[in-house]
């Protein structure tokens, strides 16, 4: 692939960083009055640049390993058959609050330019809990053109249960949930949770899969998401067969199987992995781009040819380190729907990479308009300091823009806390999420001194953030102009 533009040094970029931390010292006293986080906000990272050589595409390439058919047929008919999307949208037991019944904190965490069209809010028991924090989205707009399964309208969200929240048990952390959310009546939108699984004992039980859930792809028939960091076999990506969910028929708090049936950790419904994509360059290293990158997140791209799966590895904004964006073409083999493509041993090479001065990247997407020669990347970057809001970048090999807001013209307009991106190519609109519930100190993770809140994760004054909301992609790119 012919790459234009400049190609920056990064041993360049790290010297002058290097050369400037005597001159920061310096300058403690004024930066207590300017936060790291918003003078990331306000710098502008400049155009991408293009990373062509092998010994940095080597650092991302991956090797898929699959389950064997048996095994995920085992498990099926232990359980009783494969329920599938519909029969999970069917049984749907919370209901989303729309905007207009969406509290003042959680409106606050709207952008405020461009303005959000479409957004709803959790039922108050998600939208409160600490136990569990919402991650990624993707939506049926990914997995078809004409943006349904079926006859279904559907929008995925993941979330990780990070053990941190009051009455957390070690042994929870790690966990991943999916809500399958029926979107067909955008004034109704009701939804149900799916815990993720693995396979064991060639299908005769199954384990929680441990995942950050930082983003994941919906595409055509499988799901693809992010493995947890320092994953078993450094695995980065879970793949899972949306035809192939699966029902637990006992109630507790036990995953796989128990002594009376299939129990799931208190859901009703699982999805078992089948297969991974692992990095072939050992463990992932989140504290430098030198090495093997951290999945962040992960989007799809159907403005490439072939569409394909673009990710992001993620650094705190105060580090100063530049991130990479790439992506991994999807499989056009009629027998490998949903997957990435592969050479005859297993492995996935990145088509196409790129390191970004834009710092705290929570998601990432891709998107070439018609008629241009290169794509643009949405970068969204997540503040440091929790509760403020982040910075929705357009880049590519020649720019950076940013809209601007309030009177200082701030580029500090996208949602707080955002995480994850998904773009729904049949309406046009991004879709996103917004993260935070913290108590009204703003200590997101701050113990309840009751018993009884301390067993069900809720805490008096628990403040909800988590908003569930779409954008326009025009709307997005007429702010920066």
């Amino acid at each position: 692939m012919a790459y234009r533009g400049k190609h920056r040094r990064r041993k360049k970029g790290r010297a002058l960083r290097a050369s400037l931390a005597g001159t920061a010292l310096a300058l403690t006293v004024a930066a207590g009055l300017i936060s790291t986080s918003q003078a990331a906000s306000s710098d502008n990272p400049g155009a991408l640049t293009a990373l062509s050589s092998s010994s940095e595409t080597d650092k991302l390439e991956l090797h898929e390993n699959l389950v064997g058919q048996d095994t995920l047929d085992t498990l099926a008919s232990g359980m009783g058959g494969n329920v599938g999307v519909d029969g999970v949208l069917k049984n749907a037991n919370h209901t989303m609050r729309n905007r207009a019944d969406c509290g003042a904190s959680e409106e606050a965490a709207l952008p405020v330019e461009p303005a959000a069209t479409r957004a709803y809010c959790w039922a108050d028991s998600d939208a409160r809990t600490q136990k569990w924090q919402p991650q990624s989205v993707t939506t049926s707009g990914d997995s078809d053109e004409d943006g349904r399964w079926g006859s279904n309208r559907v929008i995925l969200s993941g979330w990780t249960h990070d053990g941190q929240g009051a009455g957390a048990q070690e042994e929870d952390q790690g966990l991943a949930r999916v809500a399958f959310i029926d979107a067909n009546d955008p004034g109704n939108l009701k939804y149900r949770w799916v815990l993720l699984v693995a396979p064991l004992d060639g299908g005769k039980n199954f384990e929680a899969v441990r995942s950050r859930i930082g983003g994941m792809v919906w595409y055509q028939d499988k799901l693809i998401v992010t493995a947890r960091n320092g994953a078993a076999g450094n695995d980065a990506l879970f793949v899972f067969d949306m035809n192939r969910i699966l029902r637990a028929d006992v109630v507790s708090g036990a995953v796989g199987r128990v002594k009376d049936g299939w129990s799931a950790h208190g859901y009703r419904y699982v999805m078992p992995a089948m297969g991974s994509y692992s990095l072939t360059g050992g463990a992932c290293d989140a504290t430098t781009n030198d090495r093997v990158p951290c999945f962040a997140s992960v989007s799809l791209d159907r403005t490439s040819t072939p569409d394909s799966l673009v990710a992001n590895e993620w650094f705190r904004p105060d580090s100063g380190e530049p991130g990479r964006v790439w992506r991994y073409d999807y499989s056009s083999a009629g027998d490998r729907t949903g997957l990435l493509a592969t050479d005859a041993g297993g492995r996935v090479r990145a088509d196409e990479a790129y390191e970004t001065d834009a710092v705290g990247l929570q998601g990432v997407l891709s998107h070439r308009p018609n008629g241009a020669s290169e794509p643009n990347w949405y970068t969204g970057h997540a503040p440091d300091a929790r509760g403020e809001h982040g910075t929705l970048w357009r880049q590519n090999e020649s720019a950076a823009k940013a809209a601007k807001c309030g009177a200082e013209e701030s580029y500090a307009c996208w949602g707080r806390d955002t995480e994850a991106m998904s773009y729904w190519q049949e309406t046009g609109e991004l879709w996103t999420l917004t993260g935070r519930a913290a108590t009204a100190s703003g200590r997101a993770n701050e113990l309840p001194e009751r018993a009884a809140d301390r067993a069900t994760a809720w805490q008096p004054g628990t403040v909800s953030e988590r908003v569930l909301y779409a954008v326009p992609l025009s709307s997005v790119d007429r702010s920066l102009e």
